[in-house]
């Protein structure tokens, strides 16, 4: 589509913006938030007819883009026939999405408990968990984010978790492996791998096995940075849980549904979880919807024990339609081998090529549509481009860079010291080239800050 130039109504819904949205994670009066008038497979743009490249598929959600005509015509479909129905009952939209999603689970994660969205289903996982095992505490990892409701947010390992934290949701934070940033003095990902799993072991043990319910991990961390674990580290944390009869719940809801290259990020290191959480790119969030894969062994645990827990919405016949158009798109048009080729061919290539001529570029790691640049003053020493956690004027380096971005027709996902390149993973390679055209440009402006 071509924008139309309107700003008189972006104007409006700007104003109608302002003056009743109340935005998360936000001090209100400091937003400024753009009005978008309308979105179209990897672009979307405003009122003023400013069209923008989407190297955040959303929020890491729009896997297949926007507005994709065969979902589009799902949902549709759907309404017609029956908009919602509750979820005690079975319903074909309903039955055919939790079979799609549990052939492609690892694995006997066979039975699908849905939610509306990711942070739910980190609150079911973790409460099955528990009613599983009788155990009250749920260890996680520092750099994670597990979502915005009460018990996610106390498991995130992030600030977001602070002004929730009352240190009373049993949650026992640990270190997970990052070599760039190691905290165990590592010098190779062998020694990482090693000294992280040492570490859990340690904390395991001094929390005591027998209070522990779960560990709950992103298979690879998203917003937090996008840390693919060290070979090893997924598996030995898998053994772990063996040996002391903890559950192992894997937070799939960022890396899951091809953002990898392969459908969950658990099939790149072979572990099969007890629990595996999953959302956005379940329907690419046309119509909210997540859930939780659960095992042989947990279901079982709820047979003839009803499960305490449930939805109003949960499996809403819309999102689940939504849900299988969107996996059968995703087959059709062969999007996880297309993630993973052009991460590898186009993507990796290009963000390393950026970092051998940018100094403000310290690290970059990825898979395939799934990658970040860790931005810094000085390579040498790794200082962060900006300090953890910036606000205000200690944020102007990476303000400047994502205004730049902007400034070239790039919609950049950026987190404290880093942009992260996670287009939708139908982007075309002309389309991801000129993304990387306009990262180029944007990382001049973050070369100035460097010592």
């Amino acid at each position: 589509m071509t924008p139309q130039p309107d700003p008189e109504a972006g104007a409006a819904v700007k104003a109608a913006d302002r003056a009743h949205v109340f935005h998360s994670w936000s001090a209100q009066e400091l937003i400024d938030p753009l009005a978008v008038a309308g979105a179209e497979g990897s672009y979307f743009w405003d009122y003023d007819g400013r069209r923008y490249l989407d190297f955040t598929s959303g929020l890491v959600y729009t896997n297949i883009g926007y507005q994709h005509p065969k979902v589009v015509a799902a949902i549709q479909e759907q309404a017609a026939r029956m908009t919602t129905f509750a979820p005690a009952f079975a319903v074909e939209a309903r039955s055919e999405a939790a079979r799609l999603i549990a052939e492609r689970t690892p694995g006997d994660l066979d039975k699908i408990f849905f939610t509306n969205g990711g942070a739910d289903a980190v609150e079911h996982a973790l409460r099955m968990a528990r009613l599983h095992t009788g155990r009250p505490k749920v260890l996680s990892a520092y750099r994670s984010y597990h979502g915005g409701t009460q018990q996610a947010v106390n498991v995130t390992g992030d600030p977001r978790r602070w002004a929730s934290d009352s240190a009373t949701a049993g949650v026992v934070h640990f270190w997970a492996p990052f070599l760039y940033r190691s905290r165990f003095y590592a010098e190779t990902e062998e020694q990482e791998c090693a000294r992280a799993l040492e570490h859990l072991e340690t904390t395991i043990a001094f929390e005591g096995p027998s209070t522990i319910a779960a560990i709950i991990l992103e298979t690879i961390p998203g917003t937090a940075g996008v840390m693919p674990p060290p070979p090893g580290y997924l598996a030995g944390v898998r053994a772990l849980c063996d040996k002391y009869g903890i559950v192992l719940v894997l937070d799939e809801v960022m890396a899951g549904f091809g953002r990898t290259g392969t459908w969950f990020a658990a099939d790149l290191y072979d572990v099969v979880p007890d629990l595996m959480t999953f959302a956005k790119g379940v329907n690419s969030g046309y119509v909210p919807l997540g859930g939780v894969a659960i095992s042989a062994e947990i279901a079982a645990t709820f047979a003839t024990r009803a499960y305490p827990g449930g939805l109003t919405y949960s499996g809403h016949p819309l999102a689940c339609a939504a849900a299988v158009a969107t996996i059968n798109v995703m087959e059709e048009e062969g999007l996880v081998g297309n993630a993973a080729s052009l991460g590898a061919s186009v993507v990796g290539p290009g963000l390393r090529e950026l970092a051998e001529r940018h100094p403000s570029v310290g690290e970059v790691r990825g898979t395939g549509m799934f990658w970040a640049v860790e931005l810094v003053r000085d390579r040498e020493t790794r200082e962060p481009l900006v300090p953890y956690n910036a606000s205000g004027e200690a944020n102007a380096p990476m303000a400047a860079f994502a205004a730049a971005a902007k400034k070239a027709g790039l919609w950049p996902f950026v987190n404290m010291n880093r942009t992260h390149v996670v287009p939708p993973l139908n982007t075309g390679e002309a389309e991801l080239k000129e993304g990387l055209a306009a990262l180029d440009a944007a990382l001049s402006v973050a070369d100035e800050h460097v010592r």
